[in-house]
């Protein structure tokens, strides 16, 4: 696990593969490594051994509320499926299980199957992990299997960069990388230093190996390092403890144990996002929400979920392939909401050919998931004649917020009331409505309204965009395209826009706007435009959206207790799923999913 993320190219070769073979007994071996996944004489007893076992499971997790596992050699899986198993069989009462992993050169879900099929007695577990299973791509990816309170997140690429971006802390460490004498880089002091730096008081540790280097460099970050007795043919295996006494086993929500409830600012798509990953967390949240859910940008018959597509900022278009990921796989959860696959973004300028290619072939999508298209491909796609080419985006969706935004909101409580100001308390925050009456009280507060965020929790730089989209019904629901407009279909007819006017905060639908419209749909598609005004029914819409000068979102803590989530522009549907997990993380104490270095570029404090 040397190689650092790249996704400047795909690569020509393998370079990414374990370059896996197959033993004659059915077990894999690594070619690129020259050593064995697991042992062929029992690799899942050895398992149970060396790391359950050996990491005090599942004593260790006895009455806890939480409790993370980390993980150096993700490798076929086999370790977090028996780990899940025995969760499965000896959870401690509402109790969540968080994964972290780390693969440099991750296995295809056809070849982890293959590998795992040699347990009969792990299938259910596995099938479930398998079903899940992530493109192996580089970066963070979450993995969610919410009916045994479990989430995985598994880091593709190089051990040292993916430790350094995650937050931990671990309370158990499995170290399964292959063999030091192989593979030096996943056992250097370096990796021992953050392992060591990314453990909680009293974590356990367990590894196979012996090795004086190992032993040396865990003894001298803290750990007290014992030899056991090994399994199978190895003599010998490790177990280690970090210094300190273990927490207390507690059911407090958070690393905070006065951190009980959190008021949500907003029902839109940011709002109901932090409110779903609040209560996957076991927190009480209360909702506050002037009108209804969605009554602002996230209201419209339908939303495009689409990256942000750079070609040049690795750290932002690596971001938003994780979003898009996540998006998409709690999206196709929620019966209804996903109205269509795949988005046509046209090129626009002479420039968008060359930066096309350039993100087509990024290694940070899976294979063929940004598809460059020519002008007759692309009219292929759309069904009347174009003259440009386009990017074809096979994961973006076109869904509708309404199967969505209540789903979501389930489980919250609701207030219908406007939020006029905030007031710091003693305990936490205080949020207060029309005539300074009390809405609220919580201990924490997140604000997720929109441009309303800069009203209640001034951040600089914040600027209004209103917008105006109009639909016509009683169609058929063409493939959604954009290309500086947009046409999305919305299951019953087609929605098309928008307009684009920076400053204006209280926006009103007009016939102007309209008009507006249909000249930018004519521009691109006529027949499209043609129709339009053949269509029994029609509608349209204002709403006003946040932005930022780097179009950035605003994501994180602006005072002590107090965040935001804000300044998604047009990309709400596609950042705010992963953007709520990673707030309430940092709100509960739990690991995010979100690399650390995106997290500082998503700062309100810039």
């Amino acid at each position: 696990m040397t190689r650092s993320p790249d996704i400047t190219a795909r690569p020509m070769d393998d370079d990414a593969s374990p370059q896996l073979l197959w033993a004659d007994d059915g077990s894999p071996r690594s070619g690129r490594f020259g050593d064995v996944y697991f042992s062929k004489d029992d690799g899942l007893a050895e398992t149970r051994a060396v790391f359950l076992q050996g990491c005090g499971l599942p004593e260790a997790w006895a009455g806890r509320s939480a409790f993370t596992v980390a993980e150096l050699g993700f490798g076929t899986g086999l370790n977090i499926v028996a780990l899940l198993d025995l969760w499965r069989r000896a959870r401690p009462e509402g109790g969540r299980l968080k994964v972290f992993s780390v693969e440099g050169f991750p296995l295809t879900r056809e070849e982890a199957a293959r590998a795992l099929a040699a347990w009969p007695e792990l299938a259910e577990t596995a099938a479930a992990v398998l079903a899940v299973w992530p493109a192996g791509t580089p970066g963070f990816h979450r993995l969610d299997l919410p009916q045994w309170g479990a989430t995985i997140d598994l880091a593709v690429g190089d051990a040292r960069w993916a430790l350094e971006q995650w937050s931990g802390p671990a309370d158990a460490w499995f170290l399964d990388g292959f063999s030091p004498a192989l593979n030096p880089g996943m056992w250097s002091p370096e990796i021992l230093a953050l392992v060591a730096a990314r453990s909680g008081a009293g974590a356990r540790l367990a590894t196979f190996t012996v090795a004086g280097a190992v032993r040396r460099g865990l003894a001298d970050h803290g750990f007290t390092v014992e030899k056991r007795p090994g399994h199978g043919r190895k003599r010998e295996r490790l177990e280690a403890r970090m210094a300190g006494p273990t927490s207390d086993p507690s059911p407090d929500l958070s690393s905070d144990p006065s951190l009980r409830h959190v008021a949500v600012v907003g029902a839109g798509i940011a709002g109901a996002a932090v409110t779903r990953a609040l209560i996957a967390e076991g927190v009480r949240v209360t909702v506050i929400e002037a009108e209804r859910a969605g009554a602002g940008a996230s209201g419209f018959p339908a939303s495009l979920v689409t990256p942000r597509l750079d070609a040049g900022d690795a750290l932002i278009a690596g971001l938003h392939a994780q979003a898009l990921e996540r998006a998409g796989a709690l999206y196709r959860a929620l019966p209804g909401a996903v109205v269509a696959e795949g988005v046509l973004q046209l090129e626009q300028a002479p420039r968008d050919a060359a930066r096309f290619d350039k993100i087509a072939a990024q290694t940070l999508w899976p294979e063929a998931v940004m598809q460059r298209l020519d002008a007759a491909a692309c009219s292929a796609r759309l069904g009347e004649p174009v003259t440009r080419g386009g990017l074809m985006m096979k994961t973006a969706l076109t869904v509708r917020s309404d199967a969505i935004l209540e789903p979501w909101l389930a489980g919250a409580e609701r207030i219908e009331a406007r939020a006029e100001r905030l007031e710091a308390t003693t305990e936490g925050w205080r949020v207060r409505g029309a005539d300074d009456a009390v809405l609220v009280e919580a201990d924490a507060v997140v604000v997720a309204a929109g441009w309303g965020s800069a009203r209640l929790a001034p951040v600089a730089p914040l600027s209004p965009v209103a917008g105006q989209a109009d639909w016509i019904e009683g169609a058929t629901s063409p493939p959604a395209v954009a290309w500086g407009g947009y046409a999305a279909p919305t299951g019953r007819g087609m929605l098309y826009g928008a307009t684009h006017e920076r400053g204006i905060d209280a926006p009103e639908a007009s016939d102007a706007a309209s008009a507006r419209n249909r000249a930018t749909l004519a521009a691109a598609l006529p027949e499209r435009a043609a129709g339009v005004e053949q269509a029994p029914v029609r509608g349209r819409r204002v709403a006003v959206r946040a932005t930022t000068p780097d179009r950035l979102p605003l994501c994180g803590e602006l005072r002590p207790r107090l965040f935001v989530l804000t300044g998604l522009g047009s990309r709400g549907f596609c950042v705010a799923p992963l953007l709520g997990e990673y707030l309430a993380a940092r709100l509960t104490g739990r690991p995010s999913p979100l690399p650390d270095e995106a997290a500082r570029r998503l700062s309100p404090i810039r």
